[in-house]
């Protein structure tokens, strides 16, 4: 408000207050400020300012605050901050707060590239401190893990937590009915990414599905199951829950000739023989070099490295609608306990052209115009 206006509430608060600690009635339109100024004794004069500059004092510190507020945010990634997914996550979040004034903090797990449970654990640890001795004033967590070993542990806590690319159920960690946590759920395009499988390589009828030990892929393959469950033209013959890498090629090199096409979805956790992680990256790499079996996933990264297709996640949707719950809650306007937990709906088709022809493939032109074609292979950059 401009100071005009700050003076005539002023004025119009102490003509309330002079007319209820008056006994004589007056009237508005007869009124004289100099005259109510000269009938207010000492003890009313007193009264009245000492009301007024504690009213005028709040109400000028609350006008201050909503519109100079620094809002402290921490951004918790589940993996790596140069990964695609990552940024497209966190620069819709960002685009969401535009307007507003906020001091950032990111913390990444890291858990692509160190899965075991130790690290995770101490990962956790050291960024629920930070938590604790930051109070961020919103913290927007990620993707799984960020939700194991962070957000659950402040279900019911006064800070409020806005979450994207969650796979598993929000009750698997304790958030449903939370009155701080809320956020958008990642539901693979399961239906949508065979069919896109299909239009490429029309024949497929058997399907094998692979996915390392990671906590994500029980709540993928079930979701896969359901879309596929009244599909009488595919079906998943074998579901297989692998710890290493050797045992990977092994499957993958079985394979060959006995089903369709494989579904590559979990391959983060796989150790090599001296117990090392191997990057997702060269599993990828392998499998399109070995592989004569069209293959597909859900993340939009994986054509670059190898995939045949994905009808991918938005990581920007994501991250948007995230951003948009936590805006809300930031400003006052809602609370995270308003807020449903729902998936974001919109996928994109994207194909990789060096995979079709590696594999021989045929493809319309009206399906590769209407998708994110991919036409190199990462490592040939």
């Amino acid at each position: 408000l401009c100071r005009d206006y700050v003076v005539l509430l002023i004025k119009l608060s102490a003509i309330v207050c002079y007319g209820l600690l008056n006994k004589e009635p007056f009237e508005l339109k007869n009124c004289n400020w100099n005259s109510i100024e000269a009938g207010l004794d000492r003890r009313r004069r007193a009264w009245v300012a000492t009301m007024f500059v504690s009213f005028f004092c709040g109400w000028a510190g609350s006008a201050a605050a909503d519109s100079t507020s620094t809002y402290r945010v921490l951004h918790v990634m589940s993996y790596h901050e140069s990964w695609e997914w990552n940024q497209d996550q966190f620069k819709g979040f960002k685009d969401a707060l535009t307007g507003l004034d906020v001091d950032y903090r990111v913390e990444a797990m890291d858990t692509k590239n160190n899965p075991d449970e130790a690290w995770k654990k101490a990962k956790g640890q050291s960024i629920r401190v930070l938590i604790d001795e930051w109070q961020p004033d919103l913290v927007y967590t990620n993707d799984d893990d960020a939700q194991n070993y962070v957000a659950r542990h402040y279900v019911g806590s006064a800070i409020p937590f806005v979450f994207s690319g969650v796979n598993a159920a929000p009750a698997t960690y304790g958030f449903t009915g939370s009155p701080n946590i809320t956020g958008v759920l990642e539901q693979e395009h399961s239906l949508q990414t065979i069919r896109l499988l299909q239009q490429i390589v029309p024949d497929v009828r058997r399907i094998a599905v692979i996915v390392d030990q990671g906590p994500t892929w029980p709540g993928v393959i079930e979701r896969l199951q359901q879309a596929l469950a009244a599909d009488h033209e595919v079906e998943i013959v074998a579901v297989d829950t692998i710890k290493t890498f050797a045992e990977y090629q092994r499957k993958i090199l079985d394979y060959q000739g006995k089903v369709d096409a494989l579904g590559i979805l979990g391959v983060f956790g796989f150790k090599d023989e001296a117990g090392n992680n191997v990057p997702y990256q060269n599993v990828l790499q392998w499998t399109a070099e070995n592989s004569t079996l069209p293959d597909f996933s859900f993340w939009g990264d994986r054509p670059e490295l190898g995939t045949l297709c994905a009808m991918r996640v938005s990581g920007l949707a994501q991250g948007n609608g995230a951003g948009k719950m936590a805006r809300a809650i930031l400003l006052g306007e809602q609370q995270a306990s308003d807020f449903s937990m729902e998936p974001t709906l919109k996928g994109e088709p994207v194909i990789s052209l060096a995979r079709v022809r590696k594999l021989g493939i045929q493809v319309p032109t009206s399906l590769l115009l209407n998708a994110r074609v991919v036409t190199s292979f990462r490592w040939d950059l």
